[in-house]
């Protein structure tokens, strides 16, 4: 058969076997180019984008590649600086293509709900049309046959504004029966706006002392992104986000948090995916009534990555959620509606965080060349709605979004719902190339215009709308969220000893492994330390090893029944066992001892059972001093904003309503 190949050095034919290895066919192309480098020679099956290094290939053949008579490639290469002979030129290309390499994509690992949709083809079923079917129940036409998760009357009719990732997917790759060489390469192609450096035709200097159509990126037309990475954001219970929300009650200050969970199929659009958040973790920040000061690279990050993968249902960092609340002058119980179609949803600087944020929680993805492709971080806003409550909006930021920030070409306005694009900058030290960028838009007769970007545009252009809500049943993997949270210095403190404290009044040493008749004992010990922030805690004062804190973390992320039967793996560690010791020696003992007995048999009955009723009022109000001061002495939460106050006044401290 007839393989076509061209290359800046002209259009070739040659003619090979199906069973040809690519390394016979690269032999024949080197022998028409000059000087060319066997290392840098790429194949494609278009002009432009979706080159594969031909080391990739190693030990493929034109069946397998997909090839047949008559295919054109696009050969691209780059020159070596003197020019080699081309005995010496071919025998690096023997040494290039061996049988046993795998291309970037076929090595990367997918997370489970990617390996879950690859596995069914995400069809939507339909029953039989009692007007058009005039077949029998066993059969199927047009008018009852499944539809493909792609179909644009079936998203239209159920609102669906964005298709799936893999609902795209579908919708751009080839049959799997194409025999054509495109059906064996990735489909998707990361978007990229950068100069390629070097140059593809390498006959001219580097950027920024020289530039071409080959290496200069093409010009940018913003529209909406056809697919989203996530559809749905859900919280697994209330609890965690009023949690959260605490923060802002008590100080009136902003807070920021990472969402903790995992993904899952959505059922509610075709082939969907799901974010489901079990836990908001707060790292070191200084908030303030307009915003707050975050410190990154996040230098816990690596560790409570590594927590959360160690969960009986392997955990990751899904996204990240902070509150903007203020509350109205005019009524202290509720707050400004500032985000609204007349003003902005995200604000620009909003908006290329989370452009950042993206770029460096890539996906990993088997239909990208590179083996990754965008990101599902999601981000989630706490903000005031229409009616002065508080509510959250979910978004995340385009490709072309991430791409622009990749390539240093926007920045933030002082207006929030605009966008800037930087001027290009030829300097040696900071150069930036910057093409033509439009967006469209609807003018005031209906018509669609179409208009340049520069110096700014709407914000709008870079966001995805993600839904958000929580589960009718909620079952979460940490069935408490009680213990005080990190990095509240002032608000609230974690310490040892109160958590020595809250072990010894659930009376933690006296239940060891294997032991029957303890199963009230085991069910609060396993309330208490399925915690999230409370084992987070614990991996911070080394007295948990590293695999030891692993069994920490799955035994606690079950459902409660769960942990209860599995408790016996985490008793029989050392570690449990040490905090054990320093729970029966170093917390503070209930009721103290009196200087005139050691016993309480020694005290008269009526104040025996005086302290008898004090122990069971502390264990009612609490085990330890892990549940942060919500009810303490001095604390009045007021009636109308929730606020807590501490002064001894009558009025509120925020709004100035009574507090009777």
């Amino acid at each position: 058969m007839l393989v076509r190949v061209r290359s800046k050095d002209g259009n070739f034919r040659f003619d090979v076997q199906p069973t040809t290895d690519i390394s016979e066919l690269l032999h024949k192309i080197l022998e028409t180019t000059q000087n060319a480098d066997p290392s840098t020679i790429t194949f494609s099956n278009q002009p432009r984008g979706g080159e594969v290094n031909v080391s990739t290939l190693k030990g493929r053949n034109m069946q397998s590649l997909g090839l047949k008579h008559g295919d054109l490639l696009f050969v691209g290469y780059q020159s070596h600086d003197s020019a080699p002979s081309t005995a010496s030129a071919t025998a690096p290309a023997q040494d290039i293509v061996q049988p046993d390499a795998k291309r970037p994509w076929e090595t990367v690992q997918e997370d489970p709900v990617d390996t879950y949709w690859r596995k069914h083809d995400g069809k939507i079923p339909r029953s039989r049309d009692s007007r058009f079917c005039k077949h029998g129940a066993n059969a199927m036409c047009d008018y009852c046959m499944p539809l493909e998760p792609y179909d644009p009357k079936y998203h239209t009719e159920h609102s669906i504004k964005h298709l799936s990732y893999h609902a795209y997917l579908r919708k751009i790759s080839p049959a799997s029966s194409s025999s054509s060489s495109a059906s064996s390469l990735p489909p998707l192609t990361p978007l990229s706006y950068k100069v390629k450096n070097p140059c593809p035709n390498a006959n001219h200097p580097p950027w920024p002392a020289g530039i071409c159509t080959a290496c200069q990126p093409s010009a940018i037309t913003l529209q909406p992104q056809p697919f989203r990475m996530v559809d749905h954001l859900e919280f697994a219970g209330h609890e965690m986000v009023d949690r959260f929300l605490q923060a802002w009650r008590r100080t009136g200050t902003q807070r920021f948090g990472w969402l903790i969970g995992r993904y899952e199929p959505y059922d509610e659009v075709p082939m969907g995916v799901k974010a489901v958040v079990e836990a908001i973790h707060e790292p070191p920040q200084e908030g303030e009534l307009d915003g707050l000061t975050l410190g990154l690279p996040w230098e816990d990050e690596q560790r409570i990555r590594g927590l959360a993968a160690s969960a009986s249902t392997p955990l990751t960092i899904v996204g990240y959620m902070f509150t903007d609340l203020d509350p109205s002058e005019d009524d202290r119980t509720k707050n400004v509606y500032k985000r609204h179609p007349g003003s902005y949803y995200l604000t620009c600087l909003e908006a290329i965080f989370a452009a950042h944020m993206q770029l460096h929680n890539p996906m990993a993805s088997r239909s990208s060349p590179t083996g990754s492709f965008a990101s599902r971080l999601v981000t989630a806003v706490a903000t005031a709605t229409e009616e002065g409550s508080v509510d959250i909006a979910a978004y995340q930021v385009s490709e072309q979004a991430c791409a622009m920030v990749d390539a240093d070409m926007i920045e933030a306005s002082v207006d929030p719902g605009i966008v800037r694009v930087k001027p290009e900058d030829r300097s040696q030290d900071a150069a930036r190339y910057v093409p033509d960028v439009f967006f469209r838009y609807k003018n005031e007769y209906g018509l669609e215009v179409k208009k340049s970007a520069k110096p700014a545009f709407p914000v709008e252009y870079l966001l995805v709308n993600v839904t958000h809500g929580f589960p009718q049943n909620p079952q979460p993997l940490f069935s408490s969220n009680q213990f005080t949270i990190e990095n509240r210095s002032g608000l609230e403190d974690q310490d040892i000893q109160a958590v020595l404290k809250s072990l010894q009044q659930l009376r933690a040493p006296n239940i060891s492994p294997g032991s029957t008749g303890q199963d009230a004992l085991r069910r609060e010990l396993a309330t208490y330390l399925s915690d999230w922030h409370l084992v987070a805690f614990l991996g911070t004062t080394q007295l948990f090893s590293e695999d030891d804190m692993k069994v920490l973390v799955r035994t606690i992320s079950r459902p409660l029944q769960d942990i209860v039967a599995h408790l016996d793996e985490l008793l029989v560690t050392e570690s449990w066992h040490t905090l054990m010791t320093f729970t029966s020696e170093s917390a503070p003992k209930s009721v103290p001892s009196n200087s005139n007995s050691n016993t309480l048999d020694d005290l008269p009955q009526d104040i025996r059972e005086q302290l008898e009723r004090m122990q069971q009022e502390e264990r009612e109000a609490g085990s330890g001093s892990g549940t942060p001061g919500s009810g303490g002495m001095g604390v009045r939460i007021c009636p109308h904003c929730t606020f807590e106050n501490t002064h001894g006044g009558s009025d509120c401290e925020v709004c100035g309503l009574p507090l009777g």
